[in-house]
């Protein structure tokens, strides 16, 4: 797929029924790396990924919001761990953008994606194993789309 990214952002739309078919290597760091060189309040980049693509660990986390269902038939789902927001509004901000950038590379690779709002933060937090001081509101789900 070819698009700049105006038709990125015109065309772009919440998937959350995939293929079962896996991302590469080479997809996978794509995406991450575009939510790594998302801009952020003075640069601090307050965000921390964890990359999931074990069914299991998928299935557990999409165990964890209302909405999050989604996470379980994906190839990829992403975890945006930020410091507490309470301190700093903008960390939940830079997380959007972060998560904005890699929405928006997934979708000119042909992979779509959507959003999981994580209301279980201990249970997510048991299911990842990501340290006290860092939280999780909101993963990722990657995949190529289900339907045309």
């Amino acid at each position: 797929m070819n698009m700049n990214v105006s038709d990125a952002i015109r065309l772009k739309r919440a998937i959350r029924n995939f293929k079962d078919t896996p991302l590469s290597e080479d997809t996978i760091h794509a995406i991450i790396n575009a939510g790594r060189r998302a801009q952020s309040s003075k640069n601090t980049q307050p965000w921390h990924f964890i990359a999931i693509t074990d069914k299991a660990m998928l299935k557990a986390l999409s165990e964890c919001g209302e909405w999050a269902g989604h996470l379980a038939g994906a190839a990829l789902g992403v975890a945006i761990l930020h410091p507490d927001p309470s301190e700093k509004f903008q960390t939940m901000f830079d997380a959007g953008q972060a998560a904005a950038y890699m929405q928006l590379a997934a979708w000119e690779l042909g992979v779509g994606s959507g959003l999981a709002s994580i209301y279980q933060a201990d249970k997510a937090r048991q299911v990842l194993g990501f340290p006290q001081d860092l939280h999780l509101r909101i993963a990722i789900s990657f995949g190529y789309p289900a339907d045309a």
